[in-house]
């Protein structure tokens, strides 16, 4: 049995998040960072941002400059990033190609990887003739490796500058295991395990060793991501093993997964195209298509929405309550309190963390995105003071942000359609009468307050014998152009004495 049980130093707190530059982020991704980033400001620590761009192929321009900007967005600075570089850099696995090679090369030497040749051509015929083929203990003796091969072919080879691979050689009937700091004992058969590609042909490494190589470099202590990486752990813990690093090695935490709505399998991109949902943190143009996928934060999420729900994906405090800033949530973070077991994605409750957090939210610090939206739709010039005061009487009517102009926007521009179906068939020249006389009169009150014209017109309505309930939806919709709204006495306070009497002489002649 081959054991590597995790020892618990005292070595001060260094998380890394480590995206590759492939495409947008995925709010699983964030999590991920989300809970490095906890994890390291509870314990003063250090958060790193790392970029793992070792497939070239995979690269897209501008996608590291969307990670960083996600990171931003939700709160999340780096201590440590290709942008702010600190001592342990580069922080590009590009620029430490140099490196990889020189420990690829000594686990050659140590026995625990060696050189294959084989072309990409000679194993696509070994996957023809052999289902499910990996490369492993079963077959590398009848394979083109260094293994098979005798010293001297080899060194020719090598000599020759044939392209090849380096190779990590798992050992035959061992068991690896490890303590998880979520799940606990964690163990793997090595006959269940491949040799897999250590370096590649072109010198750069793949993502087994240069994490393991970049992680001891920048000194981290603790590692946090996805349970899809399990798999791969055995290879990584053979390889701090064997480099020699046993006792360096960080201590591991793999996340559950954040599930599809019900709960059958990942949450994908594909998911959230099918049911209407971003799953990326930002608008990511696809290069290839030249499509937009919509982001949480164009969608009108708030950032502090934002990362309170994907804090509770997978997590909770053991109490009831659910709002969170990332002050609570850095001090109430914890590893027992996270799950084993995958997180359905709830686009619902996602919004209603909008909601709530847009409510808590001041209107100086939604007045930006609101005077934005605003000169979106409309020519008019408003102040200010005018929008904060809109925004006081339809914030709690909001689920994003650009729900403002669906609610408010009759403050800005009159109606100029009205849905008086409802009304038309109880209209008579008595109500019209009523209204005229009203607007012309309601210019004595002095105190220009909601209360005040309340009263003011209830008494009038006594005076009619009209009932209230046949007056006040006309009156709403002449102002609003629609059945909603908040309370109608705030709006006419708002709107002014001369604005409300001129939406009332203008939408009298659509009742006929």
């Amino acid at each position: 049995m081959c054991s590597f049980v995790v020892m618990s130093l005292q070595r001060k707190v260094r998380v890394r998040f480590a995206p590759s530059p492939t495409g947008g982020l995925h709010l699983g991704g964030v999590r991920t960072a989300l809970f490095n980033y906890l994890f390291a400001r509870q314990h003063r620590g250090d958060f790193v941002l790392r970029i793992e761009d070792t497939d070239q192929t995979r690269f897209v321009p501008g996608a590291e400059e969307y990670i960083s900007e996600c990171l931003s967005w939700c709160g999340m600075t780096p201590d440590e990033s290709p942008e702010k570089p600190g001592q342990y850099g580069p922080y590009r696995q590009s620029e430490r190609k140099p490196s990889y090679r020189k420990y690829a090369e000594q686990l050659v030497q140590a026995g625990y990887a060696y050189y294959a040749f084989d072309t990409a051509e000679e194993l696509d015929e070994q996957r023809k003739t052999q289902p499910n083929f990996r490369y492993s203990h079963e077959n590398r003796m009848r394979l083109r490796n260094s293994l098979s091969l005798s010293a001297e072919e080899t060194a020719t080879l090598l000599s020759a500058q044939t392209p090849h691979t380096i190779r990590i050689k798992i050992p035959i009937d061992e068991t690896v295991y490890f303590d998880d700091l979520i799940r606990g004992r964690v163990s793997f058969e090595t006959n269940l395990v491949d040799d897999k590609v250590l370096l590649k042909a072109d010198g750069m490494p793949t993502y087994h060793l240069a994490v393991v190589v970049d992680d001891k470099a920048m000194d981290i202590s603790h590692i946090f991501r996805g349970e899809e990486w399990l798999p791969s752990a055995p290879v990584h813990i053979l390889l701090w093993d064997y480099l020699g690093w046993k006792t360096e090695m960080p201590q591991w935490a793999h996340l559950p997964l954040i599930l599809k709505p019900d709960g059958n399998g990942k949450l994908s991109k594909r998911d959230g195209d099918r049911l209407g949902f971003p799953v990326y943190a930002m608008n990511w143009a696809d290069t290839k298509s030249g499509d937009v996928v919509k982001g949480f934060r164009e969608m009108g999420f708030l950032p502090q929405a934002f990362v309170n729900m994907l804090a509770l994906l997978g997590w909770n405090d053991g109490t009831e309550q659910e709002i969170f800033n990332m002050e609570e949530l850095i001090e109430k973070f914890s590893i027992e309190r996270i799950s084993k077991a995958g997180a359905k994605f709830d686009f619902e409750k996602a919004k209603w963390f909008n909601h709530e957090w847009i409510k808590q939210a001041t209107n100086d610090q939604l007045l930006p995105q609101i005077k934005d939206i605003v000169a979106a739709h409309s020519d008019k010039k408003v102040s200010d003071d005018y929008l904060q005061a809109v925004l006081s009487l339809v914030k709690e009517r909001l689920t994003f942000v650009e729900d403002f102009w669906a609610q408010a926007s009759f403050f800005i521009d009159r109606p100029v359609t009205y849905d008086f179906d409802a009304v038309k068939p109880k209209w008579n020249a008595e109500k019209a009468s009523f209204f005229e006389s009203f607007v012309q009169e309601f210019t004595a009150i002095d105190n220009w307050e909601a209360p005040e014209i309340e009263k003011f017109f209830k008494e009038k309505v006594s005076v009619s014998g009209i009932k209230l309930g046949e007056l006040m939806m006309p009156f709403r919709i002449m102002l609003v152009g629609g059945k909603f709204g908040p309370d109608v006495f705030a709006i006419v306070q708002l709107l002014g004495k001369q604005e409300v009497a001129s939406r009332v002489s203008l939408a009298l002649p659509h009742l006929g």
